[in-house]
């Protein structure tokens, strides 16, 4: 039986659903994703594209374009931040505050020399990206 967990966007139009397990979990400290979050570092869950699902309102989906490597996925109505899509790495970033109902077990921090928030917690801190998705794997200090 595969496990399914169901979200939406902040105003409740749009909803999503994730099915299976992620491929990963971490926190992002990137500017880019701290600017799109409003938040310090962004929560993130990966997903193959085939296992994240949107089930309502697909019409409200509006796309920011960041780079070749992001497509920041939004409700037109609210704002509401859904997910980010990767194509290039071929996963979906769909944020953890979007999907309540998954226990969030991140397993590493990634792009942590751009941090403004250190975190202490005995996680893998990478400089940039892991080398699956291009980067160098580098680990800083905690």
């Amino acid at each position: 039986m595969t496990t399914t967990h169901k979200g939406s966007c902040f105003c409740g139009t749009v909803h999503i659903e994730v099915s299976g397990e992620p491929e990963g979990m971490g926190y992002c400290h990137c500017r880019s994703c701290r600017s799109w979050s409003g938040g310090p570092v962004n929560a993130f869950t990966l997903w193959k594209p085939d296992a994240v699902r949107v089930t309502a309102a697909a019409d409200q989906i509006a796309t920011y374009k960041a780079s070749e490597l992001s497509e920041r996925k939004y409700c037109k109505l609210c704002g509401g931040h859904l997910m980010t899509n990767h194509p290039t790495l071929g996963v979906v970033d769909v944020y953890s505050a979007t999907i309540p109902t998954l226990p969030f077990k991140p397993g590493v921090h990634i792009n942590y020399a751009e941090t403004v928030l250190r975190m202490r917690d005995g996680l893998p801190k990478l400089k940039g990206f892991p080398p699956e998705f291009g980067g160098t794997g580098e680990l800083l200090q905690e």
